[in-house]
């Protein structure tokens, strides 16, 4: 007996380290890599995780396209499996059964989200989710067949990036609604151009005014992964939810996406392109006074703080410029003059908000740190930080091609704008990295600076109350002019989300910024200053400026 324990030990040991061999060579199991059409549990399971995993964030650990087959593919599994079947998962819900097609009406299935689709009768109490199946779609089928199989799926793809295609999730509030996608199948057929077109309902709450709800179908014809479309699909708004009545059979969907018409559109260009020449207008005016007044008064050419306010206009002034040249071209001009002219655009936007975030670094040094706050060469610096910082992010942009045509769209998805800007797709992380988070970092830092300066002027001048008695409308003037300076008007944006009325009213203070600084500027530095709301701001720009040298 020990020759046999001795041998199966010396077995084991043998099995051990080939086992441990090999383990490693076959590498970390990947799913949302895989192509496999295994429609198991386990598999299932495993390839749903992927819905939340799989984003965009330029990664290798997704193949969308294999995923979205995987999915695709589904129905027909089903179609193979027993006479009837149901699942029911947290992330799937399908029906399969058998129907007669020489009925005489219409059939009509639930879709509750949370329930397996099934099937209701005319007469019943309809269920907010449902679809309609029209009675001459089974007629028309070919073949001649008395029984044919229905299978309708309800999938829960999640936040990730599986069928959203190229144009949604950019950060502008568009998506999938619910992340719920409706499928719909007959005897492994295609199902085209019917006669009577199926409904689907999908309800929701009242959407918000500026965004805008499309049926749409996916299209596995559009792109390397397809897209959404919203060909032989129509949409019905009604007060319990959208009615898409669609001609053909295949994955249904409900676009929500910004509303933006062909004339809302044409009407906020004409409006922004008005207030840009006004404001370069102004700007201009602005620079040749400062001109004037340093050739004019020796101690302009000391002061800092009106040398950073004419940088501020400068910067804005380009600004406007290369919007008005951006807007107007289009997409006229080859792909690389497109490029230069959405990274020329790009770089005097960075400037705007760079010079704005100095503004507010000025005017803490100015009125809120006041003692310590000598820098050599200020200004030179400032510059340096003000027109070399938007460089070197416009130069790693554009070292990523993420410049190009942009195209806006409306209800319809029929183009109602193009402009050089950056190009859809994953470079689009760029425009929320180097803009949206870049200004919201100069804009959040100008609002609190603004806020010392609003505590500082209201409340810390208690001691002369009496003296300052009926000056609290120049206070608030002097911060009104002050808030042109650190970029307010930007801050208007955050409010477009509450309707198209905010839009308009951020395309028109915004745009008139340059109009404000002037403003500003004149009545800080003209003549009469000593007797205007702003003569404590300038003798503290004097006095800083002094203590420079």
């Amino acid at each position: 007996m020990a020759t046999p324990r001795g041998l199966g030990a010396l077995l084991l040991l043998l099995l051990l380290p080939t086992s441990g061999q090999e383990k490693p060579t076959e590498g970390p199991r990947n799913t949302c890599l895989g192509s496999n059409n295994m429609y198991d549990t386990f598999n299932l399971n495993d390839k749903a995780l992927c819905f939340t995993k799989c984003r965009q964030s330029g990664s290798d650990s997704c193949n969308v396209e294999n995923l979205q087959r995987y999915w695709l593919n589904y129905e027909a599994h089903l179609m193979k499996e027993g006479l009837t079947q149901k699942v029911n998962t947290p992330f799937l819900k399908a029906l399969v059964q058998n129907l007669s097609t020489n009925t005489a009406e219409d059939f009509y299935f639930s879709l509750e989200p949370s329930q397996v689709p099934r099937q209701v009768m005319k007469d019943e109490d309809k269920p907010p989710d449902r679809v309609r199946l029209p009675k001459s779609l089974f007629r028309s089928l070919p073949g001649n067949r008395s029984v044919v199989r229905l299978a309708i799926t309800i999938l829960d793809i999640g936040p990730g990036t599986l069928f959203k295609g190229p144009r949604l999730g950019l950060g502008d509030g568009s998506g999938v609604l619910n992340n719920r996608l409706v499928g719909l199948s007959v005897g492994q057929m295609r199902v085209t151009k019917l006669a009577e077109p199926l409904e689907i309902v999908f309800s929701h709450q009242r959407p918000t005014p500026n965004m805008t709800l499309t049926c749409v179908f996916w299209d596995v014809t559009k792109g390397p992964t397809g897209d959404w479309s919203s060909e032989g699909c129509s949409t019905e708004v009604r007060p319990e939810g959208t009615v898409c009545c669609c001609d053909h059979l295949t994955f249904f969907a409900l676009l929500l996406r910004p509303t933006l018409d062909q004339s809302t559109v044409h009407i906020l260009t004409r409006i922004s392109q008005a207030g840009c020449g006004v404001s370069m207008i102004f700007l201009a005016f602005t620079v040749i006074l400062y001109a004037f007044l340093r050739l004019s008064r020796e101690r302009f050419k000391s002061e800092d703080a009106p040398k950073i306010h004419v940088a501020l206009g400068g910067s804005l002034f380009l600004l406007n410029l290369a919007f008005l040249v951006n807007v107007g071209s289009g997409s006229k001009g080859s792909d690389a003059a497109c490029w230069a002219r959405g990274a020329v655009f790009h770089y005097f936007l960075l400037c705007a908000f760079t010079w704005m975030g100095l503004e507010a670094f000025h005017l803490y040094l100015l009125a809120v740190r006041v003692f310590n706050t000598y820098f050599g060469h200020y200004f030179l610096k400032l510059s340096l930080v003000g027109w070399g910082l938007p460089a070197l992010m416009v130069i790693s942009t554009g070292s990523a091609n993420s410049y190009g045509l942009y195209t806006i769209r409306d209800r319809e998805n029929r183009t109602s704008l193009e402009l050089c800007w950056f190009r859809e797709g994953t470079t689009m992380y760029a425009l929320y990295i180097t803009v949206h988070g870049y200004f919201l970092i100069t804009f959040l830092f100008g609002m609190v600076v603004l806020a010392l300066v609003a505590w500082k002027i209201f409340t810390l001048s208690r001691a002369t109350a009496v003296k300052e008695r009926g000056k609290n409308r120049k206070k608030v003037l002097t911060l009104l002019g002050l808030s042109s300076l650190v970029g307010v008007t930007w801050g208007l944006a955050i409010f477009t989300p509450l309707g198209l009325s905010t839009v308009y009213i951020f395309a028109l203070f915004n745009s008139l910024q340059g109009v404000f600084i002037c403003c500003w500027f004149t009545i800080l530095y003209l003549p009469s200053q000593s007797t205007t709301v702003s003569s404590s701001t300038a003798r503290l720009d004097q006095a800083h400026s002094a203590s420079q040298e």
